[in-house]
């Protein structure tokens, strides 16, 4: 029996007769053949590679087959826009066998939000805080309305596994799996990762169901064009993109928003039909942008990794990126956009407009090349998300049993490995706060947590990130987006007027409401400049690593532009004291000490910690600065010398202050959670075991 055979009847009669489908794509018939089997399986395949139907064909023949009444599939996203973007094609697939799919997110409207409750829907589009929402709402009775799910689908699993937000996921998938009492079945889909067994894993935690990899190979071997290209600045870039496939699609990733609106400017100044996309954009300009992106042809969409994601932007001709992505996998996910047509490549053109996004780009394309994909993993002792899920039970329950805590959240894995003691300690201090209070072991809010989270209905409670202070910005009636409040700090000329670029746009401030956090401004002229923060990255070891390899090598590759191998020469004559097997001090003119390492940001963090020198500048990726007048033979010796014990980071309470609900954690459970996830043993086994060699500046 073949894969399409298994479907249920009504389904098949509608894949051929209604969608016109003559057969299925290989990635599709397995993950049939896996969730018809009952496994939960994780699904890889580029954007667009029929990663959906995937999943969800066999999931609707399973809701009809077994004749599931109300909500028994959640269809879960990481962003909001790849929800809008879903939901009309999951209402389809969904009506043509008379069953529902609606969306519930932050701004789906209230009326909606009471329409869903009261009559829920066959499957259900969302994100893990809207779960939390509908989990702890006093007006909803979670028992009735969870307790027919019977599947989850996790679309863009990657980009949940490697960050909070991935053990938020699993804490309410564990909460729901408890109140519908069944053993959920979960399916992933993901770009190509680096460890999809693991990640699988870690999404079936707590399930007796059999595990499978979906990743079928590649129909056709077909060679990528990748281009190279040093440019040297933003507007030349924008001029490069003006010049290049004129009338074709073309998608531009930045990466950061204020990049992107730049960018933007640049092109439409040289009247390129361009359009705007990122996460800081009002919902009608987003939706804008990325509609008539979809439905013209002859255009430019500027974004940042926003559309590395399962959004569907149309028929794209092209991909081009300014300097570089932070990783290999992003590279893989932004190009993987390309070449879906009959008689297309997969391309990619980087346009680097300094050296170090010319020696990121390299570096990428040579990790690539090799065949190299970053492992996705979680991130370390998420004890803080603990905290976080204490307090959502209390809500969720009206109080909670000491003793019950963890059968609600006990297939998270994580949590489920950490001790009674430090649980107790948790506790403790939460109660010693006056966060919470325990009446003879049932835990309530107590004043100081009502005070600290119970604004606007708990809110903040529902998300496991931070934001930034932003202000949103409107003209007229119409809200553009928003931007982060220092775009509106003012130095200089304190009288003349603030001009900000949002959406591709120039705006002139004409009032600010620092209470309300609201921008009012008008269209202007002038250029303008917004601010946005925590959009920088360190780098990893394993790219720091291949920037190494060449700045020290001494040949191009076959993707590299003639701009790109002059560019490329001149960064090597000024590294030319590099070697791959050995870490290099280097002593400059101007007295200061730079240890060149390419171990990436964390680990010359730990190392500059370790050597234990007053005198230490901060790191950063490629190199320690260390001003000091020791000869260096004793410098030398003495690195050598601190480097050899167990490096563990200093604790610094600052540093858990981006991690939201940190400071719920007792300092000896913080100190845990640091020293966790600020490591890099690799990096720092491989600096180790280099002989540190020392030279001077010529």
């Amino acid at each position: 029996m073949s894969s399409f055979d298994r479907l249920h009847p009504a389904l098949q009669h509608h894949i051929v007769n209604s969608l016109g489908w003559k057969d299925l794509r290989p990635v599709q018939n397995l993950s049939i053949e896996a969730c018809l089997d009952g496994a939960n399986s994780i699904v890889l395949a580029p954007t667009a590679g029929g990663k959906t139907e995937a999943a969800f064909f066999p999931v609707i023949s399973q809701i009809l087959s077994n004749n599931w009444k109300g909500l028994s599939v959640m269809y879960v996203s990481p962003i909001n826009a790849l929800l809008n973007n879903q939901e009309q094609r999951l209402q389809k697939y969904f009506e043509l066998v008379g069953l529902k799919a609606e969306c519930w997110h932050g701004d789906t409207k209230q009326s909606k939000k009471k329409k869903i409750l009261s009559d829920p829907p066959n499957c259900l589009l969302t994100t893990p805080e809207s779960i939390e929402a509908i989990l702890v709402s006093v007006n909803t009775n979670h028992q009735q309305f969870f307790h027919g799910v019977k599947i989850i689908v996790i679309d863009e699993l990657h980009a949940f596994a490697g960050d909070d937000r991935g053990w938020h996921l699993l804490s309410v998938f564990s909460r729901i799996q408890k109140l519908a009492n069944t053993d959920l079945q979960r399916l992933g889909l993901s770009a190509t990762v680096g460890n999809p067994e693991k990640m699988l894993e870690w999404v079936s935690f707590g399930s007796e169901r059999p595990k499978i990899v979906v990743a079928p190979p590649p129909a056709t071997k077909t060679t990528a064009e990748v281009q190279l290209d040093y440019v040297g600045t933003l507007e030349n870039a924008a001029k490069i993109i003006s010049l290049l496939h004129v009338g074709e699609k073309r998608l531009v990733f930045c990466d950061s928003r204020s990049r992107v609106e730049q960018l933007a400017l640049h092109l439409r100044a040289l009247d390129i039909d361009t359009y705007v996309s990122h996460s800081s954009l009002g919902i009608e300009e987003r939706t804008a942008a990325e509609q008539a992106f979809a439905e013209k042809q002859n255009c430019v969409i500027v974004a940042t990794s926003s559309l590395e994601l399962g959004l569907d932007v149309g028929d794209l001709d092209r991909v081009i990126q300014i300097d570089a992505p932070f990783s290999v996998s992003s590279f893989m996910q932004r190009m993987g956009r390309t070449g879906r047509r009959s008689g297309t490549t997969t391309n990619c053109l980087f346009l680097a407009t300094n050296e170090e996004g010319l020696l990121r780009a390299a570096s990428i394309l040579l990790l690539w090349k090799k065949g190299f994909v970053e492992p996705v993993n979680a991130p370390a002792k998420p004890l803080h998300i603990l905290a976080q899920q204490i307090m959502a039970l209390i809500l969720q329950e009206k109080g909670i049993g000491k003793s019950s805590i963890m059968e609600w959240i006990k297939d998270v894995p994580a949590f489920h490995e950490v001790s009674q003691h430090d649980l107790d300690q948790l506790l403790d201090h939460l109660i010693g706060r006056g966060i919470l209070w325990s009446d003879e072991g049932l835990l309530h809010f107590a004043k100081a947590g009502e005070n600290e989270y119970g604004r606007k209905n708990f809110m903040g409670l529902m998300s496991v990130f931070t934001s930034p202070p932003l202000f949103k910005v409107f003209n007229g009636k119409s809200e553009i987006g928003n931007v982060h409040e220092s775009t509106f700090y003012k130095a200089g000329d304190v009288d003349s007027p603030v001009i900000l670029v949002l959406a591709g746009r120039n705006w002139k401030l004409t009032n600010l409401d620092w209470k309300r956090r609201i921008a009012y401004v008008e269209t202007t002229i002038e250029r303008g400049q917004s601010r946005w923060v925590g959009e920088g990255q360190n780098l990893s070891f394993e790219i720091c690593q291949a920037m190494k390899h060449i700045v020290s090598a001494s040949t191009g590759e076959y993707y590299w532009s003639e701009r790109t191998k002059t560019k490329m020469q001149e960064i090597r004559m000024g590294y030319g004291f590099i070697n791959m097997g050995e870490s290099i001090l280097l002593r400059q003119s101007i007295g200061e000490v730079q240890w060149y390492t390419f171990a990436g940001g964390l680990a010359n963090y730990l190392l500059a910690d370790a050597i234990s020198m007053p005198d230490v500048v901060k790191p950063n990726n490629l190199f320690i600065k260390i001003k000091t007048d020791m000869k260096m033979d004793q410098l030398q010796m003495l690195i050598s010398e601190n480097i050899k014990n167990e490096i563990e980071p200093l604790f610094a309470t600052t540093v858990l202050d981006g991690l939201k609900f940190s400071e719920c954690l007792p300092e000896g459970l913080g100190k845990q959670v640091f020293k966790e996830r600020f490591k890099s043993p690799l990096a720092i086994e491989t600096i180790r075991s280099q002989p540190i060699r020392f030279t001077v500046e010529a």
